[in-house]
């Protein structure tokens, strides 16, 4: 009997540790510049999204600019798409943070937590990963969250490979 009940739970336990991470809500942005429309249905099996939810007014936000202009150049070549959403911001706000803090990555505007909420935000920084296949892999709340990206989009890179998988449904 006592073996039964082990097997039992080594079953849902195994179980349990395979369940896949929420899908990520579809989104489509226009980038701050006009440039370029960003649309996840384009990016999922093709590349690992990080959306970061931040603001100008933000000082974590901005402070941790820099270091999330280094990612962005460090992982540009390698299947990452890295977006800043600003969320509850003015558009001329936005234009001199990018400015103020020399931003190299795309920039979207969320000024009315229409996207925001759809990812559970609930302040700024926020930083939303997502894998090839669609999948909210880590959610990463607060300051600090730049510095937890790298090894995150390494394991990402390492464990999905080049080859994609088929999104999911």
């Amino acid at each position: 009997m006592l073996r039964r009940l082990f097997a039992v739970a080594l079953l849902l336990a195994v179980a349990a540790g395979a369940e896949a991470a929420p899908a990520a809500p579809g989104f489509r942005v226009k980038t701050l510049d006009g440039r370029r429309t960003i649309d996840s249905k384009e990016l999922i099996g093709k590349k690992i999204i990080v959306l970061r939810f931040q603001a100008s007014y933000c000082k974590p936000c901005a402070n941790e600019s820099p270091a999330l202009n280094r990612v962005t150049e460090r992982y540009r070549d390698r299947d990452v798409e890295i977006v800043a959403i600003h969320v509850q911001d003015t558009v001329l706000d936005t234009r001199n943070f990018v400015r103020t803090n020399k931003v190299t990555y795309p920039v979207a505007m969320d000024p009315r937590l229409n996207l925001g909420n759809r990812f559970g935000f609930k302040g700024t920084p926020y930083t939303v990963v997502i894998n090839r296949r669609g999948e909210m892999v880590a959610r990463l709340t607060g300051e600090g969250a730049v510095r937890r990206l790298a090894p995150i989009l390494d394991r990402l890179l390492k464990d999905e490979g080049p080859e994609t998988t088929a999104p999911r449904n």
